[in-house]
């Protein structure tokens, strides 16, 4: 007889990182995992997944998970048919874009995945050959054929102004010199607004003044 992992004490354990994300506390999870909120394509409820996270780039940023299901997990499925989906990820949140990677992006961030949990080598292995039904060895062949049974899929920022993201925040406090159409100089200290750290919302436009300090955000 299956266990229901939606029942009982075991449901909490599936479900926990999700509630790490409710309670703001998706911090502890940093890089390593994102939630996703989407829509359901039929019931038309709003669901969230927990995802692993195989590459994280943060200039940009943005986030590359395996669809562990193929083409037919239900979360792909769900923002292929809506297109609104919206990501956590650390102590970021914001209205997200996707995209899948071309077969040499993914073969990249794969074998770049590998080689950061050599340690875990044979787990991944084992857990990536239940998936695809298939003994996966890490060759390059393999990856190939991983890939294309397994979309590896990017997820970004719709407007990476509208994002609050502790990656930005190292600029805080710092200035430099910046100079007006005269020529005269002027210092430009960074400084983010506190009502900016948790909300989506545009940057104070920066103001032109001429031989005085400017304070502008950080976000600009």
């Amino acid at each position: 007889m299956g266990i229901n992992p939606k029942k009982g004490v075991l449901g909490y354990v599936f479900r926990a990182p999700v509630y790490l994300y409710r309670w703001h506390l998706g911090g502890l999870l940093g890089h390593r995992f994102l939630l996703l909120s989407h829509t359901g394509r039929r019931s038309g409820l709003r669901r969230q997944t927990v995802l692993e996270v195989i590459r994280y780039l943060p200039t940009i940023p943005e986030a590359v998970v395996m669809s562990g299901f193929g083409r037919k997990s239900d979360w792909l499925q769900n923002i292929e048919a809506n297109e609104d989906e919206e990501i956590s990820i650390a102590s970021m949140h914001f209205k997200a874009s996707h995209r899948f990677l071309s077969e040499s992006e993914a073969e990249s961030a794969l074998r770049d995945y590998e080689n950061r949990n050599r340690l875990m080598a044979p787990v991944v292995r084992r857990v990536l050959s239940a998936l695809l039904g298939w003994e996966y060895t890490g060759s390059s062949d393999d990856r190939r054929r991983l890939i294309a049974q397994l979309p590896l899929v990017a997820f970004r920022p719709t407007d990476a102004r509208q994002f609050s993201s502790p990656d930005r925040r190292r600029y805080e406090g710092q200035s430099r010199i910046v100079h007006d159409k005269e020529g005269r100089s002027n210092r430009l200290h960074l400084r983010q607004q506190p009502w900016q750290r948790n909300a989506m919302q545009r940057p104070v436009p920066l103001t032109r003044t001429t031989g005085q300090v400017i304070t502008c955000n950080a976000l600009a």
